[in-house]
């Protein structure tokens, strides 16, 4: 019942993009399962600590599942050996256009950006999508950047800008209202 609530505040054309954290879960291929069936469109694999070859056992799994678009944080080796849809990398990593010279074609590559000249850039070097963060209070990320400043990069750039970082069933409409193509967010999917 809580994940038709979900579905129902956001309108379908909404991003809804959930981040793993199997440290607040039971049991994470359980939890991807949930998520999906609730409408999560993207998926990002965030397990930083997995070796390789368990990160990739964690992707193929996931992919298993099917109904969401994978991405594997920071590893394109993983994410091209499992297949994965694509994969999400830090704000001072390497470059997007890089990546696209090694991955197949429709691979999509997410950028994490906490200012607009970060998201232009991200654009700029051919992201395809654009996560921009903390919009509101988070635990350990930092002051927020707010609202004003989430539209401000969501309406100077025409990749997909999604918002992150405090995001609620509460505020998640105003961040679409303030252009955000999507949200993204761990608790609000993982219900912690």
């Amino acid at each position: 019942m809580q994940g038709l609530r979900r579905r129902a505040l956001l309108s379908a054309t909404v991003i809804r993009y959930y981040i793993t954290d199997r440290s607040k879960v039971a049991s994470l291929t359980d939890t991807i399962a949930r998520v999906v069936q609730q409408g999560v469109d993207w998926i990002q694999i965030r397990e930083k600590d997995l070796p390789a070859r368990d990160l990739l056992e964690l992707t193929r799994a996931a992919l298993s599942i099917g109904g969401a678009k994978i991405l594997v944080n920071g590893r394109l080796d993983v994410a091209l050996a499992a297949g994965a849809h694509g994969m999400h990398l830090p704000s001072n990593s390497i470059a997007p256009c890089e990546i696209r010279r090694i991955a197949p074609l429709g691979f999509l590559i997410g950028v994490s950006c906490h200012t607009l000249d970060e998201v232009m850039r991200a654009e700029a070097e051919q992201a395809s999508f654009a996560v921009f963060s903390p919009v509101f209070e988070s635990p350990g990320k930092g002051p927020p950047v707010g609202l004003v400043k989430l539209s401000e990069a969501a309406h100077a750039v025409r990749i997909p800008v999604l918002a992150l970082g405090g995001i609620t069933n509460a505020n998640a409409q105003s961040c679409i209202d303030a252009g955000a193509a999507g949200i993204a967010a761990i608790s609000m999917f993982q219900g912690v």
